[in-house]
This record gives C-alpha cells, sequence and structure tokens, in this order.
C-alpha cells in the first residue's frame, strides 16, 4: 500500500485554510492508499500519526511512527509560498518523490498573477487591462487612475492568498489600497474593473482526458469575493453557475485551453468574469480550497461524484 503525503501549511495568511484543505484529502482519500498529513512552517516539517506529532525528515522524506516510514509520493496543498508557486514541488523533484501537482514552472507562472495574465493574453485569452507595479511609488496615483479608470482592482501579484485586494472606488482610496497590497506581496497588479457575472471552473486530468466541472458562480455581498467573502459566509456559492448553455461551454472549453496551455496537472480552479457573452479570466488557482466549505467539493457534488471518487481517478491518472 503506498503512503501518499499530502503537505500542508505555509508561510502564507491562508495557512489554517490549508490545514483545513488537507484535513479533508487525508479523510476522504481512497482506502487503497495510506494518506499522511504532512504540516509545515517556518518552524520545520510534522507528519500526523495516531500516536500524535511526529518530526518529518526532508532530507530522506520519511518519518518514525513506530518503525521508519518513506512517502511514496505527495500531494503539495499548501495555499500560497512556499506550495503554490512550486518551491516544494521542486525539493520533491530533486529528491525524486512523484507528486500529483502541477510542476515548478506551471505553478510559479500561475501563482503570479500578472505574469499569469500577460502570457494568457499573448495566446488570445481575453484578460483585465492591467498596470504592474514593483514598488510603492513606480506610478503615480493619477497616471494608474488615467490608464484604467475607476473603479479598478489593487491585488498583491506574488501572491496566492486572498489577503491584501482591494476595490478601489474613488481617487482617495488607492493609496491605502496599494499600501495593503504590498504588504502581502513584493509586487502589485492594478487591474480595470470587470463588470458582469463572476463564475470559477474546475478543471482536472482524468481517465478520459482534460474534463471541466460544473461552473460555479459567485454572488457575494461584499464588493468583491475577498477572503470575508470566501471564507466568512458572506456570498452566495450557486453551483451550477445560472448561465446559459453557451456561455457554459464556452467557459468550460476556455478553461481546458488553459489548463493545457499552462501544462496544469491534477485540480486546477479557474476564475471568470463573463462580460456579456465573453468570458474573461481573473486568475488561475492550481491549489483551489478544498475544505468542506470550498468550491470545488460543491462542484464534484453537484456532478454526483464523491470526493474519495474524485482523488482515486486523479491518483490513478497523475501517479504514473
Amino acid at each position: 500500500m503506498k503512503t501518499i503525503g499530502i503537505i500542508c501549511g505555509g508561510f502564507s495568511s491562508e495557512y489554517e485554510i490549508s490545514l483545513k484543505s488537507a484535513t479533508t484529502i487525508v479523510e476522504n482519500f481512497p482506502e487503497e492508499y495510506t494518506a499522511v498529513m504532512i504540516i509545515m512552517n517556518s518552524e520545520g516539517w510534522k507528519v500526523n500519526t495516531s500516536g500524535g506529532e511526529v518530526e518529518f525528515d526532508i532530507r530522506h522524506m520519511s518519518y518514525v511512527d513506530g518503525e521508519l516510514k518513506q512517502i511514496d509520493a505527495a500531494i503539495v496543498y499548501v495555499h500560497g509560498d512556499p506550495g503554490e508557486n512550486g518551491k516544494i514541488q521542486a525539493l520533491l523533484e530533486m529528491k525524486g518523490i512523484p507528486y500529483l501537482n502541477s510542476g515548478p514552472l506551471a505553478s510559479a507562472l500561475s501563482f503570479d498573477k500578472w505574469y499569469c495574465n500577460q502570457f494568457l493574453r499573448a495566446f488570445g485569452v481575453p484578460v483585465a487591462k492591467s498596470v504592474f507595479l514593483r514598488k510603492r511609488d513606480e506610478l503615480s496615483e493619477e497616471s494608474i487612475i488615467s490608464e484604467l479608470g475607476l473603479p479598478l482592482f489593487v491585488k498583491p501579484s506574488d501572491s496566492g492568498s486572498s489577503y491584501g485586494i482591494s476595490k478601489v472606488n474613488t481617487h482617495d482610496e488607492i493609496g491605502e489600497a496599494l499600501n495593503i497590497a504590498f504588504r502581502e506581496g513584493r509586487s502589485v497588479v492594478v487591474e480595470s474593473f470587470l463588470k458582469g457575472t463572476e463564475v470559477t471552473c474546475g478543471v482536472y486530468r482524468g481517465r478520459s482526458g482534460i474534463h471541466a466541472l460544473p461552473l460555479t458562480e459567485i454572488a457575494t455581498e461584499n464588493e468583491f469575493f475577498d477572503y470575508e467573502a470566501k471564507y466568512h459566509g458572506k456570498s452566495q456559492e450557486i453551483t451550477p453557475a445560472r448561465v446559459s448553455e453557451a456561455v457554459k461551454d464556452k467557459v468550460q472549453s476556455r478553461a481546458k485551453f488553459i489548463y493545457e496551455l499552462l501544462n496544469l496537472r491534477s485540480i486546477a480552479r479557474i476564475d471568470f468574469m463573463i462580460v456579456g457573452d465573453e468570458p474573461y479570466v481573473i486568475e488561475v488557482n492550481t491549489t483551489p480550497g478544498f475544505s468542506p466549505a470550498s468550491i470545488v467539493p460543491q462542484m464534484i457534488k453537484c456532478e454526483g461524484n464523491t470526493i474519495k471518487e474524485f482523488w482515486r481517478e486523479i491518483t490513478e491518472t497523475e501517479l504514473v
């Protein structure tokens, strides 16, 4: 029986969400595998065992639980740094440990909102008009507003977290929005406002190829789908989304195209804003939330599948 290490935790603001996601995966993993939860943070790596937490040796990818045990493969479920950006995947490759996630390059590219969207734009995928900042005062606030108009969004570019994102409605708000974003990331992207219906599409590679899950519509009580809306019940997540069959097909087709173009693996979730009948990409998530309240489990249920069968199919497909 192969042992699969579900690596979670990390250094980002979504540490606790990562633990909840990993717990859901471990509790619903196919019984033909042994799934263990590996928690990493700035203090080190630990494994949850029946006898409590024990040290995880990243040099040998092993731990002691009565006897010395090694993981045969891994699923990286760290939201943000150093998992969603591909650093742990690079470590696993150096150690010769197979994993089910997107690789280091695909993860790093998808993680950075600016670079990912510019890459997609080059292949004809519609994205919002945007401005990229490496330091707080690189461009004047007036020039940014002149370029993009109001309202607009300010986001940390190199952060997988939902923290640090602001919707700016007036000139007076942009300064503080930039300050907040730069506290979360080293670079910031400012995007023009897209007015429409927000939907998201889960995509994975299964037995029959790349498969798109049912769409979920995001109807938030807040200004936008921020951390509070996502995790504190300030939004309605409607699955399946209330869109026409033609729009649904267009979104799913575009999501699968992006999945293949970016060379993604396992589950990814791609967020869109539908303007008219045109789906604009908001961002690509290679480690989407997987807690009981998260969107992807809702999509799986809507399709009539179970989380256990979902991970069984991914494991059989990706662990070759």
